[in-house]
């Protein structure tokens, strides 16, 4: 009995009366490591799933996201099971084998905008990776700024302060700088990534307004969204004939091809983690803002490694400038502005 009282349990209730009231004007301790956390995962998840999509011409992104879910609830049950994490905020250490009663289902059905949300969100942007070069991705990204901002004041009410709209302005004309000089314009591939912008900032402010509300924490959070929508997912790619040809996929079997997808999956799981962490802990719109800070390393990494869109110097000052503007965001959550 001694043993149980002394297992570690994860940071997943983030929203105390005290804490909830300092995170609406200054970013705490815990919300920086939330969100430099999301930065790094980040990154190495849009590298894994590039590598997948390009380097190996898998084709499936849907594919992808199903295994992603999957691999995630495996992990949300075993770390249940092993009572390193719970699910709700007043959860006792009771366990239940039945899956289906971790989470009450009148919870289960309070989340299901946002599971279908998210569902929405990870097919898109999934989509998105595919479509086009990754500088060009992450320049067109960085408008999700201003969709953030029109979705939380739409959905929570939020406004944000003067210094905060100026450094957002700031971010979008470094992404409109960035990509002005783009010679492979594909107009699907923008279609598709503006809509994941939007996809985006839905996603995100519906995290900030059931996900305080449902009395789950984030990984209880994670929990309902696979719950919800791998089954959706399985039959879509079921009906679509992606999970037949995945299975005759003629790098199914390379070793490389399998440490890409399975490292995909592992980083997946943590992304999704530290999203509800750092949009709970902060807000959808800093979420976003966190997502462009990344952007600079994603921007390197991806040109040294897939190539696409030249660098030339109207696009590093684009680059510079939004990485600039994030900065300023950042300085002014700090200062509370």
């Amino acid at each position: 009995m001694e043993l149980e009282k002394t297992k570690t349990v994860l940071p997943l209730n983030v929203d105390s009366t005290e804490e909830k009231h300092k995170n609406e004007t200054v970013m705490t301790t815990r919300g920086a490591y939330a969100a430099v956390s999301y930065m790094a995962s980040a990154v190495l998840l849009i590298m894994f799933n590039k590598a997948a999509l390009s380097s190996y011409s898998f084709q499936y992104a849907n594919v992808i996201t199903l295994f992603q879910m999957l691999c995630s609830c495996l992990f949300l049950y075993m770390m249940r099971w092993s009572k390193i994490i719970s699910f709700t905020n007043d959860e006792s250490h009771r366990m239940t084998h039945n899956p289906i009663k971790l989470v009450p289902v009148k919870t289960l059905l309070h989340t299901l905008p946002l599971a279908l949300s998210y569902l929405l969100y990870m097919l898109v942007t999934m989509e998105s990776v595919r479509a086009i070069s990754v500088p060009m991705y992450t320049s067109i990204r960085r408008t999700t700024v201003a969709f953030t901002m029109i979705a939380e004041y739409l959905l929570i009410g939020k406004k944000h302060s003067l210094p905060v709209v100026g450094s957002v302005g700031i971010i979008i004309l470094g992404a409109f700088i960035a990509g002005a000089r783009d010679l492979s314009f594909d107009a699907y591939g923008y279609t598709v990534v503006f809509i994941a912008n939007i996809c985006t900032a839905v996603y995100l402010a519906l995290i900030s307004r059931i996900g305080k509300s449902s009395g789950l924490s984030s990984f209880g959070l994670m929990w309902c969204n696979g719950l919800i929508c791998a089954p959706i997912l399985l039959v879509w790619t079921s009906i679509r004939g992606d999970l037949k040809a995945t299975m005759n996929f003629p790098y199914l079997t390379w070793p490389g091809f399998q440490v890409v997808m399975f490292l995909s999956c592992v980083m997946a799981f943590f992304i999704n983690y530290f999203v509800f962490l750092n949009t709970t802990l902060n807000s959808a719109l800093t979420q976003t803002i966190c997502g462009n800070m990344k952007d600079l390393f994603t921007v390197t990494l991806g040109w040294l490694l897939f190539g696409g869109l030249p660098f030339d110097l109207l696009n590093i000052v684009g680059q510079s400038l939004g990485f600039f503007g994030s900065c300023l965001y950042a300085y002014s959550k700090m200062k509370g502005k």
